[in-house]
């Protein structure tokens, strides 16, 4: 009998499980993929750590998360400025003044300003859907070559069919800042992501290729309380029917090359590119290796069993989560927690902030 059965080795089942542990506590992991790490899981080749389940990149504004991480692995200095690629037209991203120089050849951020309010004005009234919400923040010019093509392959939608409120804010920079993100945290583990999640389960049992609830009848009765990291619906049966996501494929290549695109991330925003991102994974890390590995993302229509990667959230599906998350709620010593759990999208950061938080909620429960 283990104090906790921990289902899923991703951030929140390993983070959960590390703190457990160093109170004392007897904790079981069990994971279905056949390695720990979940979606961040690298697969190391030739010195480069590749990001087998997409780019990730860690950023963060909670201090307390950016020194938690820092116990466990080193992070290098990588700041996120992705390259989109339309029909060969290079713009910086997010949309600053490089982007609106490349595309207007404005020089000021009033001119750039004075350009993409002249361009909103075709939307009047209260946007109807994404292609308005998105011209109304940007104009039609950045809209159309950067934003169209990529969320239609991204959702597998046109831009007119999805809900206004999937783009509410749209980050606009009038400086020549092309960090993507304005977290005061960031970079990648030195390494690979790998090094975190073996740091974090050190000297835990961990159990893979076991799906929980396929065997739930065998680990039933091995825990005191369960942490479920998994889908919800999948937990419960599907009984009220199943959650929708996007899915993605990956191909990666091995170039001979030392340097295929000169940066880490590009997005290819052009609908007629059947990819969205290319990813140069050596860039995380600045490797200086004679060859390259570089993976194209597919957005892919996602059917049960694959791997689930953006929930969809619209009205539908939310209502359904919430019947599920009632159902959660009566659910005794069982505690749902992560992206799938919470049919969620969170980044790392956020992950990590919430298993420390679960953890004290835990402890406060059982002093």
């Amino acid at each position: 009998m283990y104090d906790y059965l921990i289902v899923g080795s991703g951030l929140f089942g390993s983070v959960f499980a590390h703190e457990m542990k160093a109170r004392g506590k007897s904790v079981l992991v069990i994971e279905r993929r056949d390695h720990v790490g979940g979606n961040i899981h690298c697969e190391e080749k030739e010195g480069i750590n590749i990001h087998q389940y997409g780019a990730h990149i860690f950023h963060t504004d909670y201090k307390n998360v950016w020194e938690y991480v820092n116990r466990f692995v080193e992070f290098n200095n990588y700041v996120n400025s992705p390259v989109a690629n339309y029909h060969g037209e290079l713009y910086n991203l997010p949309f600053n003044m490089n982007t609106f120089s490349k595309m207007w050849g404005v020089i000021t951020p009033k001119e750039a300003a004075e350009k993409i309010a002249q361009q909103r004005k075709v939307i009047t009234g209260e946007p109807k859907n994404l292609e308005e919400q998105a011209i109304s923040l940007i104009g039609t010019d950045v809209y159309t070559k950067l934003i169209k093509g990529y969320t239609e392959k991204q959702w597998g939608r046109t831009c007119t069919e999805l809900p206004a409120f999937i783009i509410k804010r749209l980050p606009v920079r009038y400086t020549f800042d092309n960090n993507y993100f304005n977290d005061r945290f960031q970079g990648i583990p030195m390494g690979g992501y790998n090094k975190l999640i073996d740091a974090l389960l050190e000297g835990i049992e961990v159990r893979t290729g076991v799906d929980y609830n396929e065997q739930r009848e065998v680990y039933r009765d091995s825990a005191r309380t369960v942490i479920y990291t998994g889908p919800i619906d999948a937990y419960f049966g599907y009984r009220l029917g199943q959650l929708e996501y996007r899915g993605l494929r990956f191909e990666t290549e091995r170039l001979e090359e030392e340097n295929h695109q000169g940066v880490a991330v590009m997005n290819f925003t052009a609908r007629e590119v059947p990819y969205t991102r290319s990813i140069e994974h050596k860039h995380f890390e600045y490797g200086k290796q004679p060859v390259t590995y570089v993976t194209k993302e597919y957005p892919a229509e996602w059917r049960p069993g694959e791997e689930a990667y953006y929930p969809v959230n619209n009205d539908k599906n939310q209502l359904l989560y919430e019947k599920y998350a009632s159902l959660a709620k009566k659910e005794k010593n069982v505690i749902f927690g992560g992206r799938l759990a919470e049919y969620k999208y969170y980044d790392m950061d956020d992950v990590i902030y919430s298993a420390l938080q679960c953890v004290e909620k835990e402890l406060a429960k059982t002093k």
